[in-house]
C-alpha cells in the first residue's frame, strides 16, 4: 500500500514557466525547425497585413478604411502576440491579455462596419427606418422565437453600439487588474478556490463577451442579405472563426492542462505545455486566416445602391422572367 502513494514528481513539473534562454538551451534539431518555422508564419502574418493596410489606405475612403485595418489586424496581432509566448512562456499572461484586448475593440469594429457598409448611422437609418429587425439570434436569444420583432431607430443603435464598446472597455480594465493581482501574486490561472480572484473574473468576462456579441449578431443576421455583393457573409465567417480559435479553443486547452490531461514535460508543466500549444496552433490557425481574408478585403467594391434602386431591379428583374414566353408541353 505504501507503494501506491510513494509516486515520484519530477521537479519542473511544479515549477513556473522555463525562461527564454531555458527553451532555448532545450531545443533539439525538430525544435528549432519548428519554432524556425513557426516565427517566419507569424512575421509573414505581419508583413502581409502592413502592405495590406498600405493598399486599403490608398483604395478606400475615410472612415471605413480605418474600421477594416483593425478588423484585418486581429489575427496578425494574435499570431505575433503567440509568436511572443512561445518564445518567452512567462510572458503568456501579457500576450494573451494583449490579444484579447485587441479582439474586444474588432467586435465594436464589425458592428461599425456593418453599418458604413450602408454610408453611415444616417444612410442606415433611412434604409431601415420602415422595417422591423429580429432580435432572437445568438449568442442569447437563440432559443427565444417568441420575442417581437424591434423597430429600429437612433436610440437602437445606440444601445448596439454601447453593447458592443463595454466589451472593449471592460475587458482591457479587467485585463489591467489580473496583471497587477498576478504580479503581486495574487492572481492564479489555476486557483479555482472561491476565494481566488479568477474565480470571479473569468465568468464576469464571459458575460460580458456574451453581451457584446449579440448585438453584432442582431445587425448581421437583419441586413447580410443587402451585403452579399460585398462579400460580407465570409467577411464575418472569418471574424467568428478568430472568435473562435482565440477563445473557445484556448479555454479548452488550458481546462485539459488544469486537469493534467495535457501531461507534464520538463522543462515545461503541465499548464505551461497547455500554453505553449495553444500558442503554437494560434499561430498556423491565424496564418491561414489571414491568407484568406486578404483575398475578401484587399478589392474594391462598388458602393450599395439606394433601396428605392434595388426595389426597382428586383421588380425590373421579375417583370423579364414573367414576361419570357413559356414553353408549351
Amino acid at each position: 500500500m505504501e507503494d501506491e502513494y510513494n509516486v515520484t514528481v519530477d521537479p519542473a513539473c511544479l515549477q513556473d514557466p522555463p525562461l527564454a534562454i531555458d527553451v532555448v538551451k532545450d531545443l533539439d534539431v525538430f525544435g528549432i525547425c519548428l519554432y524556425a518555422m513557426l516565427t517566419f508564419m507569424s512575421s509573414m502574418c505581419l508583413l502581409l497585413y502592413l502592405e495590406q493596410c498600405v493598399y486599403i489606405y490608398r483604395k478606400l475612403p475615410y472612415p471605413k478604411k480605418t474600421t477594416i485595418m483593425w478588423i484585418n489586424g486581429a489575427a496578425p496581432a494574435i499570431a505575433t502576440m503567440s509568436c511572443f509566448g512561445m518564445w518567452i512562456p512567462r510572458a503568456v499572461i501579457f500576450t494573451d491579455m494583449v490579444s484579447n484586448c485587441y479582439f474586444a475593440v474588432v467586435v465594436y469594429k464589425m458592428l461599425v462596419l456593418l453599418i458604413e457598409e450602408f454610408g453611415g448611422t444616417a444612410a442606415f437609418l433611412q434604409r431601415y427606418s420602415k422595417e422591423t429587425f429580429r432580435i432572437n439570434v445568438g449568442p442569447c436569444c437563440c432559443c427565444c422565437p417568441c420575442l417581437p420583432r424591434v423597430p429600429l431607430t437612433r436610440r437602437m443603435i445606440f444601445w448596439m453600439k454601447v453593447g458592443a464598446l463595454q466589451y472593449a472597455i471592460l475587458k482591457t480594465a479587467l485585463s489591467i487588474l489580473s496583471i497587477i493581482l498576478w504580479c503581486n501574486g495574487n492572481f492564479d490561472p489555476s486557483d479555482l478556490e472561491v476565494t481566488s480572484p479568477s474565480i470571479w473574473i473569468n465568468p464576469i468576462v464571459g458575460v460580458l463577451t456574451i453581451t457584446s456579441l449579440w448585438p453584432v449578431a442582431i445587425m448581421f443576421m437583419n441586413t447580410n442579405n443587402k451585403l452579399r455583393s460585398i462579400r460580407m457573409v465570409p467577411k464575418y465567417a472569418m471574424y467568428q472563426l478568430v472568435l473562435v480559435l482565440s477563445q473557445l479553443q484556448t479555454s479548452i486547452i488550458n481546462i485539459l492542462a488544469l486537469n493534467g490531461t495535457i501531461p507534464c514535460s520538463p522543462p515545461f508543466s503541465s499548464q505551461a505545455r497547455g500554453a505553449m500549444l495553444s500558442q503554437q496552433m494560434m499561430i498556423c490557425e491565424m496564418f491561414i486566416i489571414v491568407l484568406v481574408t486578404r483575398f475578401f478585403y484587399r478589392r474594391t467594391y462598388s458602393p450599395l445602391p439606394p433601396d428605392e434602386q434595388e426595389d426597382n431591379l428586383q421588380n425590373h428583374q421579375t417583370c423579364l422572367q414573367d414576361a419570357r414566353p413559356k414553353q408549351v408541353v
